[in-house]
């Protein structure tokens, strides 16, 4: 069976928190709606602003000179209606699997007017390293707290 038969949009219920995020003129292609490339982004703003709001993520602190970080080591996304700017979008966030140094991230994007099913779908896993040699590393202890309430 091919993968896009197995991927269909999903609800809100699906998704455990959420970001509003505001779409930008320049994110619309010639086509008149919003490139794929920025979908991608978006992804990253909803996942890293849900973890500053909640206290898992100080991109400020002590943690930028040393400490963990996380990489994001694998992106994936399929589309199912278009978004466009001026249009502002709704990212819903939940966490699929936490490993020892991992997490996937899952996220739907929804037109913020919409209660019906997301607009695109998509996941990252962002792995954990030590910030000097690069080498996996624990997820901290905060991390794991602010993850187990995204699940």
């Amino acid at each position: 069976m091919p993968l896009e038969a197995r991927i269909a949009p999903e609800p809100r219920s699906a998704y455990s928190a959420f970001c509003s995020i505001t779409t930008r003129w320049s994110d619309n292609d010639i086509y008149g709606h919003v490139n794929n490339v920025i979908y991608y982004s978006w992804f990253d703003t909803a996942v890293n602003s849900l973890l500053i709001e909640r206290g898992a993520l100080d991109i400020h602190g002590p943690g930028q000179s040393g400490g963990v970080i996380g990489l994001v080591v694998e992106t994936h996304c399929s589309y199912f209606a278009p978004l466009a700017f001026p249009e502002p979008v709704v990212a819903g966030v939940r966490v699929a699997h936490i490993g020892r140094s991992s997490v996937r991230y899952e996220i739907g994007l929804f037109a913020a007017g919409s209660t019906a099913l997301c607009a695109a779908r998509g996941h990252f896993v962002h792995v954990y390293v030590d910030r000097l040699t690069r080498r996996p590393a624990e997820l901290p202890p905060k991390l794991l707290s602010v993850l187990e309430t995204l699940k």
